[in-house]
């Protein structure tokens, strides 16, 4: 018998400091909801895939209560206002919009018993089930750049690199509309 005392999940403390810090350096912070998981509650037409992208700015919700439960709060979809309610489970990810930084949240730390491998599997098995250990990378995917968000002047791809002059013709870099993959 394990006689270690189990702490509570950490999800919602790096949840509620990632917000701050993206609100901190003036971004807009944006939160990847698995929309399938019990508890959630949106806008049936916001979802993508069985995913929802949501706005957490001060600006964009009213009533935003994140706690270690839950972020919940009131939005307006289409003019019309809504209230939203999002798990801390359902939350994949939290990133600033006009820069892709941020943290795809970690999974639960299985307790006694819980492990995938007590129950016959292998750790290949659990690891390609998304068990804890899979290591999770994000990416921001090119392609989500508004054109009001490029400065002023900038006329786009001229074919000669990625305009930023440091000589790495590389792929341009997104400032606003990032979107989030996940890479296994």
């Amino acid at each position: 018998m394990n006689d270690v005392p189990r702490m509570t999940s950490h999800r919602p403390y790096l949840l509620r400091a990632l917000y701050h810090w993206i609100v901190d350096n003036g971004m807009t912070p944006h939160l990847l909801v698995d929309a399938a998981r019990p508890g959630v509650r949106v806008p049936p037409h916001t979802v993508k895939e069985g995913r929802v992208v949501l706005n957490v700015a001060e600006r964009a919700v009213a009533r935003l209560d994140m706690d270690n439960e839950a972020v919940s709060f009131t939005a307006r979809f289409g003019g019309v206002s809504h209230p939203v309610v999002v798990p801390v489970g359902a939350i994949l990810a939290i990133y600033a919009r006009e820069t892709g930084q941020g943290m795809a949240l970690p999974e639960e730390a299985p307790g006694p018993g819980d492990d995938a491998t007590a129950t016959g599997a292998t750790a290949d098995e659990a690891r390609a089930r998304g068990a804890p250990g899979n290591e999770v990378v994000l990416g921001v995917v090119p392609g989500g750049v508004d054109e009001d968000a490029a400065s002023p002047g900038d006329s786009g791809d001229d074919g000669h690199g990625d305009g930023d002059g440091d000589g790495d013709d590389g792929a341009p870099t997104p400032r606003r509309g990032a979107h989030l993959r996940v890479v296994k």
